[in-house]
């Protein structure tokens, strides 16, 4: 019998923040570094977009999209440092 060996949670994080950055639905602060969410709703579909075709290895399309959903839910719009 094989099992499917699950990715790490903090590669899955990782995998979704740099595609969400590749994508331009977020950026980093200049100053802090904090991920900030840019509100583009284009951006947003392109990165739903290439977790359903390209998922990370190791999950599912619908996997891959729940975890580029929850980073996003996780973003603010501004840097916590910059207020």
């Amino acid at each position: 019998m094989l099992t499917r060996e699950r990715p790490d949670f903090r590669t899955v994080d990782r995998w979704a923040i740099g595609l969400l950055l590749e994508a331009g639905a977020i950026q980093k602060c200049d100053q802090h570094g904090w991920a900030k969410d840019r509100s583009d709703p284009h951006a947003r579909e392109e990165a739903f977009g290439i977790a359903r075709e390209d998922p990370l290895a190791g999950l599912s399309p619908d996997e891959a999209i729940a975890a580029v959903r929850e980073v996003l839910d996780s973003v603010g719009d501004t840097c916590p440092e910059c207020k």
